[in-house]
């Protein structure tokens, strides 16, 4: 398996528990509070998780803890981060990009759960995402 399908497998598995969790619980509540359902929803489908895991910001070669965290962190590759807000803004996008950038992780989910269907609170952020060989073979 390639890192693409890994990538898109363990988003796969992600987006299917955030849909299982705003099912159970539905819009309006704490962000804290859907992080906590979907960590255990992780740990009991195995996947590895780290709920809010420090990010640092590194300066000048020296590592600086700016007090950045990870809402989860999923298999060492997924950021996650949760909002419960009306509308995801601009600069929702732009703290998980900085995240990506900062961390090196190639791919993030903004998950908004103050919304009436989930698949419409979801984005999907890249950064320096893996070309798939299916995807080069069909620019040819």
């Amino acid at each position: 398996m390639n890192q693409v399908e890994r990538l898109n497998i363990i988003t796969g598995k992600i987006i299917g528990v955030a849909i299982d969790v705003h099912r159970a619980l539905g819009p309006g509540l704490l962000e804290s509070a859907y992080e906590a359902c979907m960590l255990h929803d992780f740990i009991g489908k195995g996947l590895k998780v780290e709920q809010q895991k420090p990010l640092p910001v590194t300066y000048k070669g020296v590592k600086l803890d700016y007090g950045y965290r990870l809402d989860l962190f999923v298999e060492d590759e997924v950021i996650v981060e949760l909002k419960s807000v009306e509308k995801l803004l601009p600069i929702h996008k732009a703290q998980v990009m900085s995240y990506l950038k900062l961390s090196g992780c190639k791919v993030g989910l903004l998950i908004n759960f103050n919304v009436k269907m989930l698949k419409n609170g979801i984005q999907r952020i890249v950064n320096n995402f893996p070309s798939s060989p299916r995807s080069l073979r069909s620019q040819r």
